[in-house]
């Protein structure tokens, strides 16, 4: 199974479980994870910029990582989803949590 198929099943899945657990729209909590570079910082923010987001950073004790939590209203499950995916695809090395 490739990268892009696992990614893709992961999705499905997520999907089906907010769908049936959530009613929509709700309140969403992202949690992602990078090294402490200032710009992958401000990427993730930027993508999340004039949607209300509540986003909170804390960086690790030793200061290498970086977590950066953002709460916002989703209209539905593929808007969550479409979130990790540009997350995913403009910042380097994120861990999405």
């Amino acid at each position: 199974m490739t990268d892009k198929e696992k990614s893709e099943e992961f999705y499905n899945k997520l999907r089906g479980h907010l769908q049936e657990s959530t009613t929509w729209p709700s309140q969403y909590l992202y949690k992602f994870i990078v090294k402490s570079e200032q710009v992958k910082i401000d990427t993730i923010e930027a993508i999340f910029n004039h949607t209300g987001a509540v986003i909170k950073t804390k960086e690790s004790r030793a200061g290498k990582y970086t977590s950066v939590s953002i709460n916002v209203i989703m209209e539905n499950p593929d808007a969550v989803i479409s979130k990790y995916i540009e997350v995913s695809e403009k910042v380097e090395g994120v861990i999405s949590l």
